[in-house]
């Protein structure tokens, strides 16, 4: 399981940050998504590979900018994935 986390620029409020996260749960099989507009990130989990161009292709559609990629492995929880 891959976990990504994205700078995002651009979310003001939680409609922002719903945005985002639907953006990308409509475009990519995603077992998570969660989006922080205090924190400007957007945090993935999902099985498939993807690379940074896949992120900023469905972000520029939505008005947002990705600033920063990283690509980290998700680790099972009790409580879900981290």
């Amino acid at each position: 399981m891959n976990k990504y986390v994205l700078g995002i620029d651009g979310m003001m409020c939680g409609m922002c940050e719903a945005h985002v996260q639907n953006a990308i749960m409509k475009a990519m099989a995603v077992k998570k998504a969660k989006a922080s507009h205090s924190k400007n990130e957007l945090i993935i989990i999902c099985e498939q590979e993807c690379d940074e161009n896949d992120f900023k292709v469905i972000l520029d559609i939505t008005g947002y900018r990705l600033t920063s990629f990283r690509k980290e492995e998700a680790k099972k929880t009790l409580l879900g994935w981290k």
